[in-house]
């Protein structure tokens, strides 16, 4: 399984669907950025579908990076209703991600 890459294009629609959606912003040349996709690929299945995950590249979608303040790589924030309601910065372990998540819920 792999995380669902979105752009500036299909970004609105991926935030406002009717879970829970992760969106993490990265970059491939960004190291703890490729640490964490893997943790997030493994902890969706354990959200049993309470989550969608979703990555952006930050570099190819500078618009949208700016406009959720996104300063440092990883970031990761997590979207209700197509609205922010948490936002981590850095790499963290699984379960720091799964408690976000379940706060949510």
């Amino acid at each position: 399984m792999s995380i669902r890459q979105v752009s500036e294009t299909d970004f609105s629609s991926a935030i406002h669907a009717k879970k829970l959606v992760l969106v993490e912003f990265g970059a491939p040349w960004c190291p703890p950025c490729n640490t964490l996709l893997p943790i997030l690929e493994k902890l969706e299945p354990e959200l049993k579908g309470a989550v969608s995950i979703v990555k952006v590249n930050a570099d190819d979608c500078p618009d949208i990076a700016a406009q959720y303040g996104i300063l440092s790589m990883p970031t990761v924030i997590l979207f209700k209703s197509g609205q922010p309601v948490d936002k981590l910065v850095g790499l963290r372990p699984k379960d720091v991600y799964k408690n976000l998540v379940a706060k949510h819920l």
